[in-house]
């Protein structure tokens, strides 16, 4: 095998169209394109958004109208009302719905079951679901029945109490936390207050320096007139000594 014996597959590589070469090619004069037109026109043609004069896609899908959360929980509800047939000591779990018939499945996945307060509640039964509605949670406890919460997608009993008490040491720690910000941020405006005061009070300090420095030169030119003075006395007194020791 060498290179120039290496070829593509048969069937991969197709010989391109050559059109406008003449009438003899079979495509001459309008070379494929059909007779006048938009799109037989040299650079003309129709981007593919267009949508023949309607409204187009990006124009009519709604922008900038409210925010919606990426993780919001979509629940399946079902009202008491649709409950209150159920005979009293039984189990009513999600796949009881489902298969009741009262709760129907997602077209793309099954969600977690919600009970809502609407009617009047079942009694004496036992209820599994993802979550409850507070009316419904009050119903249930006046007709006597009981409402246990499950976890998605398990399908797992929740303790009620368990779960108060790690919220409870959540807002415990970030209470902590907050305080400790807190303190952390008043230490530091109160070292900062005390480098301000510190800086204040050199400031004096330095100025006495000065006022020193200053009194020491004005010590310095009072005693320099002295000097001449005392030769001038001294030139004095030896002029008088040498009229003396002149003969008369």
């Amino acid at each position: 095998m060498k290179l120039h014996d290496l070829q593509p597959a048969g069937g991969a590589h197709e010989r391109p169209r050559r059109v406008g070469r003449g009438h003899g090619s079979g495509r001459g004069k309008t070379a494929g394109r059909g007779t006048k037109g938009q799109k037989s026109r040299a650079g003309g043609g129709i981007p593919a958004w267009f949508e023949g004069g309607q409204t187009p896609l990006h124009v009519r899908t709604p922008k900038l109208h409210g925010f919606k959360n990426r993780f919001r929980v979509e629940y399946a509800g079902v009202n008491l009302e649709r409950l209150k047939d159920a005979e009293p000591g039984i189990l009513i779990t999600p796949d009881v719905l489902r298969h009741d018939g009262l709760l129907r499945d997602s077209k793309t996945r099954q969600q977690p079951v919600k009970i809502l307060g609407g009617g009047e509640a079942p009694e004496g039964v036992t209820i599994h679901a993802h979550a409850f509605t507070r009316s419904a949670l009050a119903k249930l406890a006046a007709a006597g029945s009981t409402a246990q919460r499950i976890s998605w997608p398990d399908g797992n009993p929740i303790d009620e109490e368990a779960e108060a008490a790690e919220t409870a040491a959540a807002e415990a720690r970030n209470a902590a936390k907050a305080s400790a910000r807190a303190a952390g941020k008043a230490k530091g405006k109160a070292k900062a207050a005390a480098s301000a005061k510190a800086e204040d009070g050199a400031a004096p300090a330095q100025a006495s320096a000065a006022d020193v420095e200053a009194d020491g030169d004005a010590d310095a030119a009072a005693a320099q007139p002295e000097a001449p003075e005392a030769a001038t006395q001294e030139t004095a007194t030896e002029e008088a000594e040498a009229t003396e020791a002149a003969p008369e």
